[in-house]
């Protein structure tokens, strides 16, 4: 789910492209000799706590030629192959590092028809100047190794019109040429497969610094379509180029414009009737649209025709507008005039796909007659009783060889039908969480507690299965920025976030079920931030920070949340650590001026302790290691690992390492008297997770060059009941679990 609040990203070169070559290992193939995988008698099995989905699938695609072969693609949770057989989905660029963490969103996909094992994927987040250049992937074996070519250009998965394209192709007349479409490069084109890039000649698309460039590319027959999605939407103004040669390009003509068809989104290519299908918008979404509509093109008369299934703009039963835009488009490879659309953004009527059975003359909602079976993932009722058909549809899938079988993408799942009336997420194995807190309970049924970004607060009675109680309800917060629990007392458990009906909440009965605050600082409502509550669970700091970064002071509570006091002497911004032995303690660590502060007074003042620690970042994390007073340690990322045995009084440089992004503690090894320390830094060249079991002295990586997940420096926790069980968190690959084999 993606809501108009901040969500869960917590970043003209040349047109030719780089030609030096890696090959990358997926989930088979073998590590490269610069990054040394897990040690030898240290390796471990990850997995996905699983959740299910969560997140925006920004496209699917069913291969062609193979029954059961479909790939999908998420906006910042890399790319994956349907496995028929397992009925899962399986990830393919996992392998990704630290280093790379701008290729986990994935702008498009391509497969070849012609050679059924080739796939192909563009990658890159962002196409902002403070983004890497996007890349190239290739693959001979369906994703499980990769040849891998560096872009000059950025690419952006995680960008408005994410959902359009595909704006990758391989071209229909020769399988070695590939096309590229760049939001602000305009097209490139290869001629080798994909190992080198250049301007595709001729071209007539000027690309804007801020439009979207070309939205997508579709074969039909021997031609070549590009969708462009620079225009003003005026007539004569072209949004759709045409070549039958590759060399020579035109507008199509006769093609729709005004404000419902000024930007292409996606289509389609009916090669029975030879009708070409686009859907339109007056801006790219997902958000931010308004007015679409659908039209097709005869390919052999160029005549346009109109076939929108319901004209956007007219009011629901209760009055309001019914705004919204066209998305995807998929036509049946079996039935000629039979073809799928979806609508998009809008939020009035819910969204729907329709159905044709007669090229668009006639159409019938699927919504109207659907049955919804979520029990495979709960959260999908989003607090109520029943879920909604979807938001942010811009990926729909008609399967090549089953007429019956459609999937749509949502902003939180892959929902799937095989007779067009009863639906159930069809999203084993595709876990796109970005998760921001992470508790493991040292009793209790769930092992697990985490907080997300979009989904709330989940409460994981099973690692295998997605949480049976949903997010967390009373009230239902679209993305958790605090999340704590009482060390002394774990079945008090205190969660803050982005609500629409109250911003904090506590639990009783370690977090499966909650109460609101009665009471909330008015700041609460436009900058929840972090909380924190101390040893025995008598006191609450909440802090206050918005999105923008904009700072407020802390609020101190002593009855659940029912009334609060400034405490006008804690760090703006900082996120206050409660001491897991002693109830009067707490410690804030004060990023802009590198000092730590602490409070003997149950919260109520704070004074400075240590003072000249690195400083001026605020991702900086302290961590009180858990059944000790004053064991602090504190991530400073590249500035390395410090720790205070003294409450903060001092800090000594750990020299065991030379970076750590983020810190936590685990179940001690037998024989050892300190807890399991696992950590996301780099003790060598390279940044990974790491175990030690000798506090700190020394390290054994315990990931692998084929589970890296990008970005992982947000949180990392051991399970205090299971030595060498870790749960890391990840920005767009949900909770990743590991253990050792």
């Amino acid at each position: 789910m993606r809501t108009s609040r901040p969500s869960r990203r917590t970043v003209l070169a040349g047109t030719a492209a780089a030609a030096a070559l890696t090959t990358l290992p997926s989930l088979t193939g073998h590590a490269s000799a610069a990054e040394p995988t897990a040690a030898a008698g240290h390796a471990y099995r990850w997995r996905n706590a699983v959740m299910g989905g969560t997140g925006f699938i920004t496209g699917v695609l069913f291969h062609p030629s193979v029954r059961g072969l479909a790939y999908a693609r998420t906006d910042i949770g890399g790319a994956y192959r349907w496995d028929e057989r397992a009925a899962r989905w399986t990830p393919l660029t996992d392998h990704l590092g630290w280093d790379d963490w701008n290729l986990l969103g994935v702008e498009a996909i391509a497969v070849d028809p012609a050679h059924p094992d080739r796939v192909y994927l563009a990658l890159g987040t962002y196409a902002q100047s403070w983004a890497g250049n996007g890349a190239v992937l290739r693959s001979d074996d369906r994703g499980a190794t990769w040849t891998r070519t560096d872009l000059t250009v950025k690419l952006g998965g995680n960008e408005d019109g994410r959902g359009c394209g595909e704006r990758l192709l391989v071209d229909p007349r020769d399988s070695d040429t590939l096309w590229l479409g760049t939001r602000h490069d305009g097209l490139l084109k290869s001629t080798d497969r994909g190992a080198t890039w250049a301007a595709a000649m001729g071209f007539p698309g000027s690309p804007s610094a801020t439009g979207q460039g070309v939205t997508l590319l579709v074969a039909a027959g021997r031609s070549l379509y590009v969708g462009w999605g620079d225009g003003d939407g005026t007539a004569g103004a072209a949004n759709l180029y045409r070549t039958a040669d590759g060399t020579t390009w035109e507008a199509v003509l006769g093609q729709p414009s005004g404000a419902a068809a000024k930007v292409p989104v996606r289509a389609a290519y009916d090669r029975h009737t030879r009708e070409l299908y686009v859907t339109y918008a007056d801006a790219p979404g997902p958000n931010g649209q308004s007015d679409g509509s659908l039209h097709k093109l005869c390919t052999t008369t160029a005549i346009w025709k109109d076939v929108t299934p319901v004209k956007p703009g007219g009011t629901t039963a209760d009055g309001s507008a019914d705004t919204f835009a066209y998305g995807g488009v998929a036509v049946d490879a079996r039935r000629p005039g039979t073809v799928v659309v979806s609508t998009n953004n809008r939020w009035a009527a819910v969204d729907t796909l329709y159905r044709s059975t007669d090229g668009g003359r006639t159409w019938v909602s699927l919504k109207d007659s659907a049955v919804f079976d979520v029990s495979e993932t709960p959260y999908l009722n989003w607090g109520g009783d029943k879920p909604k058909f979807g938001w942010w549809v811009q990926a729909v899938g008609l399967d090549p060889y089953d007429s019956r079988h459609i999937v749509y993408g949502t902003g939180a799942t892959l929902y799937g039908t095989r007779d067009l009336k009863n639906w159930a997420p069809q999203i084993r194995g595709l876990e796109e969480t970005s998760v921001r807190q992470l508790i493991s309970p040292p009793v209790g049924q769930a092992h697990l507690i985490s907080g997300n970004g979009d989904i709330g607060v989940m409460y994981h009675e099973s690692l295998t299965a997605s949480p049976s109680r949903g997010m967390a309800t009373n009230p239902v917060f679209g993305s958790a920025t605090g999340l704590a629990q009482a060390a002394a007392e774990p079945a008090y458990v205190v969660r803050t976030g982005w609500g629409d009906n109250g911003n904090g909440a506590y639990s009783n009965d370690g977090g499966q079920t909650w109460a609101p605050f009665k009471a909330q600082p008015d700041v609460a409502k436009n900058a929840p931030g972090p909380i924190a509550t101390n040893a025995d669970g008598s006191v609450l700091l909440w802090v206050f920070v918005h999105w923008d970064g904009t700072k407020y002071p802390a609020y101190r509570s002593t009855d659940n949340g029912t009334t609060w006091s400034e405490v006008s002497s804690f760090p703006k911004g900082a996120t206050p650590v409660a001491d897991p032995a002693d109830p009067t303690l707490f410690y804030a660590y004060d990023t802009d001026t590198g000092t730590l502060l602490a409070s003997t007074d149950s919260g109520r003042t704070f004074t400075a302790r240590a003072t000249g620690l690195p400083k001026g970042d605020s991702q900086f994390k302290v961590v009180a290691a858990p059944g000790r007073t004053g064991d602090l340690w504190l991530s400073a990322k590249w500035n390395g690992l410090y720790r205070s045995t003294d409450g903060g009084a001092a800090f000594t440089k750990v020299a065991s390492c030379w970076a750590s992004y983020t810190l936590g503690f685990g179940k001690a090894a037998d024989g050892a008297d300190y807890p399991a320390i696992y950590q996301v830094g780099s003790t060598e060249s390279i940044t990974a997770v790491y175990r030690s079991d000798d506090e700190a002295k020394t390290w054994v990586r315990i990931n692998d060059d084929q589970h890296q997940w990008g970005w992982t420096g947000e949180t990392i926790t051991g399970d205090p009941r299971v030595y060498g069980r870790v749960f890391l968190a990840t920005n767009g690959r949900g909770v990743q679990y590991g253990e050792p084999v």
